[in-house]
C-alpha cells in the first residue's frame, strides 16, 4: 500500500473518531421526570399491545426499568443514550440513563426503547446498591424474542432480568463490540 494510501486511510479514520466523540461532548439535555413518567407509561403500553408475556412478566418483576426511547448511530464508531424511569408497584421510584458505545463494522441510525423487568430483589438491590449497571455484569439478564416470549410462564421464569425491545425504527447495520451501562440519574 502506498504511503499517500496509508494517510488517507489513517486520515479517515481520525476524522470517523473525532466526529463520534464530538456527538458525545455535546451536552445532553434531560427530560423532565414528568415527560419520562409519561413516556415510559405510553411505551409499556405499546409493549403489552404487542408482547402480551412482557404483560404477564409485569405482574410477577419486583420493579420495571422502561426507557422509552434510545437513539442509537453509528459509522466505524457509534452510541446510543437515552432516559428511563425505574417504576415499583406501578409508580415512579428513581430515573436512569442508558449509555452505551460500540466500535465495528456498524453503519446507520435507529430509535428503539427497551424493558427491563426486574424479577428477583437481588436485581433490584443490586441496581440500588451500584453506581452503574453495566448490562453482563452482576444480575443476568436474558434478551426476550418472540421464540422465547412463547415459552415463558410462571413455572420457567427463573432468570434475575428479562429485557424487552420494542418499537425499532431506522436502519443499523452492525457487526460491532458493544457495552451498555446504566447509570441512575441524580436530579
Amino acid at each position: 500500500m502506498s504511503t499517500v494510501r496509508r494517510s488517507f486511510n489513517k486520515l479517515i479514520l481520525v476524522t470517523a473518531a473525532s466526529f463520534s466523540l464530538g456527538a458525545f461532548s455535546v451536552p445532553v439535555w434531560a427530560a423532565s421526570a414528568d415527560d419520562l413518567n409519561k413516556d415510559a407509561a405510553q411505551a409499556l403500553q405499546t409493549l403489552y399491545r404487542t408482547s402480551p408475556a412482557a404483560e404477564v412478566l409485569s405482574k410477577k418483576a419486583r420493579a420495571i426499568l422502561v426507557f422509552p426511547k434510545i437513539i442509537k448511530a453509528g459509522l466505524v464508531f457509534g452510541g446510543s443514550y437515552g432516559e428511563g424511569v425505574l417504576t415499583r408497584e406501578g409508580k415512579a421510584a428513581d430515573y436512569y440513563n442508558s449509555v452505551s458505545a460500540s466500535w465495528g463494522l456498524q453503519a446507520g441510525a435507529e430509535s428503539y426503547g427497551y424493558a427491563v423487568f426486574l424479577m428477583s430483589d437481588k436485581a433490584v438491590e443490586y441496581l440500588d446498591k451500584s453506581q452503574g449497571w453495566e448490562i453482563g455484569v452482576g444480575p443476568t439478564v436474558v434478551v426476550v424474542n418472540e421464540g422465547i416470549a412463547k415459552n415463558l410462564s410462571s413455572s420457567t421464569l427463573k432468570d434475575d432480568a428479562y429485557a424487552f425491545i420494542f418499537d425499532q425504527q431506522g436502519l443499523m447495520a452492525s457487526l460491532s463490540i458493544e457495552g451498555t451501562k446504566i447509570t441512575r440519574i441524580k436530579r
